[in-house]
């Protein structure tokens, strides 16, 4: 009799494997969360052997950077997508609340890539290169009139960035599920605080 894995094995192309395994890490993740991951039970999501994931990482470890990279990815795309419409200013605040709504809608993923990128020397490449969410936000920045090259841009940047992981945060709390409901949704009421923020509104450099 056919052994059903090692056909679900053969029939990935060269390479796919790899991408295969990383989507039903997701899958296992977002159902169960971060405690359920396991190569095996990603084997099992992906219908092949025990064995296959170790042919391309090491380790859980190895796994979770190589979903962390996949959410960094999405994130990137979900934030591209939001900026593509209206003025600098309104372009920050937009993409700043696409990364709220991301975090809110794929908490499991949103926390693997956090505890992903923690302890690392540099930020993840998707953060940092030009194309990265992170740059995105500096970038913006720079359409509203800050300086390339001035310190105070990865300030502002930083500021962002922390704007929106708190609010990321305690958004769900339900402390604020009247201020949510009375504002049409997460989304109005996200943009809502963010927009409040001195780092939302046209870039000045500070007063010397």
């Amino acid at each position: 009799m056919r052994d059903p894995k090692a056909t679900a094995e053969r029939s990935y192309h060269h390479g796919d494997l790899r991408r295969g395994l990383v989507l039903a890490a997701r899958k296992v993740l977002e159902a169960e969360g971060p405690a359920a991951l396991s190569l095996r039970a990603v084997a099992r999501e992906a219908g092949v052997s025990p064995a296959a994931p170790y042919h391309h990482f090491k380790d859980k470890g190895e796994l979770l950077d190589a979903v962390a990279h996949d959410g960094w990815l999405l994130l990137h795309q979900i934030m591209a997508e939001a900026k593509a419409q209206g003025d600098p200013q309104e372009r920050l605040l937009s993409t700043t609340v696409a990364y709220v709504g991301f975090a809110r809608a794929h908490p499991a993923l949103y926390r693997v890539m956090y505890d992903a990128a923690r302890n690392k020397e540099a930020l993840p490449q998707h953060l940092a290169e030009g194309e990265g969410a992170f740059a995105a936000l500096r970038n913006t920045m720079i359409e509203m009139g800050a300086d390339p090259k001035a310190a105070e841009l990865e300030l502002s940047t930083i500021a962002a960035w922390c704007a929106a992981h708190g609010l990321a945060e305690m958004s769900g709390f339900a402390q604020f599920r009247h201020l949510r409901e009375d504002m049409g949704g997460e989304q109005r009421f996200a943009r809502a605080i963010l927009s409040r923020l001195r780092v939302f509104r046209h870039h000045r450099p500070p007063v010397t």
